[in-house]
Formats: C-alpha cells, sequence, structure tokens
C-alpha cells in the first residue's frame, strides 16, 4: 500500500512545500503537487493536504506532518485488519 499524499501549489504559503519535499524523499509515498485541488477556503486559511482522498488539515506546516503520518499509520493499520497489506 503507497499512500498517495497530494498538496496543492497554492497552499504553499503555509509551508507545506517543506513537508512536501520531506514526503518526496521517502520512496514508500506517492507525493503530487497539483496546481489546485478545489479546495480554495480551507487552502487559503490553513496548512492541508489529501492522503489517499481524504483532506487532512492542521494549524500550522509541523502540526499538518505529524497529522499525515497519524493518517498515513492509520491507513496502513486498516490494511493490515482487512488482510490487504501489500
Amino acid at each position: 500500500m503507497r499512500p498517495i499524499i497530494e498538496f496543492c501549489a497554492s497552499n504553499m504559503h503555509h509551508g507545506t512545500d517543506r513537508l512536501m519535499k520531506k514526503l518526496e524523499a521517502n520512496p514508500e509515498y506517492d507525493v503530487v503537487e497539483y496546481g489546485c485541488l478545489g479546495n480554495c477556503g480551507t487552502c487559503y486559511l490553513i496548512p492541508y493536504a489529501l492522503v489517499n482522498g481524504e483532506i487532512v488539515e492542521a494549524a500550522d506546516a509541523d502540526e499538518l506532518e505529524k497529522k499525515v503520518m497519524a493518517k498515513i499509520e492509520e491507513i496502513e493499520a486498516m490494511y493490515k485488519l482487512l488482510g490487504d497489506d501489500d
């Protein structure tokens, strides 16, 4: 299971650019940057990313990193529980 983590280019002013680069260095993740993810209200106000299509948002980029990692762990646990941990 390779989580897909998506970032909006317009959200980079919140510091998500550093997080994106850090996650891109991990070959276990698929990290994608889009010009727009269609969540303009959220994008303008706070740092966020999509993890396997689910919005993960936080007050700052450091908290977003923790929440993204927690979401990845949650997804991995679900795959293990379902017996589909490839």
